[in-house]
């Protein structure tokens, strides 16, 4: 299985600006620039799609582990917050806040299928950086 998407990027790194198009055409054309990354722009940027899709893939592989676990989760909300260092040039942190509905499970279990979710999910494997997470039953 295979996804793509596709960025073009026209004129300098700091006054240009580009566009997103995923393959699902989820984002077409989707505008990004300097200022939308580095500052409050008008757009997306790398990183805020990153954040979308390691919580997404996050939520997705949290509730296969609950479901092989014997638990059904009535919901999974999943925010992530990554942390780019401009003056490195690199994403120092994936950081995971989860808060969950799940009927009749132990804080403990919770925590073990959190903790597997998180080792275990495709973005977090792709991802060569500190993953963090923090983890609540409601």
């Amino acid at each position: 299985m295979k996804r793509n998407a596709t960025a073009v990027w026209n004129g300098s790194g700091k006054e240009g600006n580009g566009s997103l198009t995923t393959q699902s055409t989820t984002l077409n054309k989707t505008q990004y620039s300097f200022n939308s990354r580095f500052a409050e722009g008008v757009g997306t940027n790398p990183e805020e799609l990153v954040a979308a899709a390691h919580a997404g893939c996050f939520s997705m592989k949290l509730s296969f582990v609950l479901g092989g676990a014997g638990f059904t989760p009535d919901s999974i909300e999943t925010q992530c917050v990554i942390t780019l260092d401009p003056a490195a040039g690199a994403i120092t942190e994936s950081h995971l806040t989860v808060v969950a509905s799940i009927p009749g499970i132990s804080a403990e279990k919770f925590e073990e299928c959190v903790a597997d979710a998180k080792a275990n999910c495709p973005i977090s494997k792709l991802l060569n950086t500190n993953i963090t997470h923090e983890a609540t039953l409601k």
